[in-house]
């Protein structure tokens, strides 16, 4: 699963390539600052939502805090940065399928459920082999590129760009919180991670709610 990750990447890289080509027009000066207005929306796009930002930061989060203590230098390099490669690269590909009319039911309630899942990983600090992580939250992230890809509009490349972009800065933003908490407190994230679960029950409960 860990080669998975970066021929992911590649392929949603090339995706977004694709789009860019299609979407540069012939009015110079208008199209770059619509291009550079989808840009900054994209960006705002993972910042504006709680659901979206804690699911972000908590990948970071979760990865560095459940880093194996003897992993050599390479395989923690591998550990950290599988999990949020697979995720930004899925993100991406949910995005690039909502935006050409594909749908999926249970988006939001998928959604609660990665919070749910993503807070307890943060809280146990489970480790789970690199590839199975980058997996779990790779089906987690399609979801999230779903509900993105729905509400974004205007310059496509541009807004997935700045989201992917801000996508990957709060997932190291995660693994910096992760990485100076690892050794100086225990508790810290495990009231983080308890936080993210419990806002994830709370987004749940209607669905869960409507089955009965």
């Amino acid at each position: 699963m860990v080669a998975c990750t970066p021929w992911a990447a590649g392929l949603a890289a090339a995706t977004l390539a694709s789009v860019a080509q299609a979407h540069v027009g012939a009015d110079g000066l208008a199209h770059h600052r619509g291009a550079f207005d989808g840009f900054t929306a994209g960006g705002a796009h993972p910042l504006t939502g709680l659901d979206h930002l804690a699911a972000m930061i908590s990948v970071g989060l979760w990865n560095a805090l459940s880093l194996g203590a003897k992993s050599t230098p390479s395989a923690s390099a591998r550990h950290l940065l599988s999990a949020p490669l697979a995720f930004a690269a899925t993100l991406l590909i949910g995005a690039l399928m909502a935006l050409n009319g594909v749908t999926l039911p249970g988006v939001e309630p998928m959604i609660a459920a990665s919070l749910l899942a993503l807070g307890l990983l943060v809280a146990t600090r489970i480790e789970l082999p690199t590839g199975v992580g980058a997996a779990l939250v790779a089906g987690f992230a399609l979801f999230h590129g779903l509900a993105h890809g729905q509400e974004l509009g205007g310059h496509a490349a541009a807004a997935l760009t700045g989201m992917v972009l801000s996508t990957l800065a709060l997932h190291m933003a995660g693994i910096g919180v992760g990485l100076a908490l690892r050794q100086r407190s225990r508790w810290l994230p495990r009231i983080a991670g308890l936080g993210v679960t419990t806002l994830g029950l709370s987004l749940l409960s209607p669905a869960i709610a409507g089955l009965f």
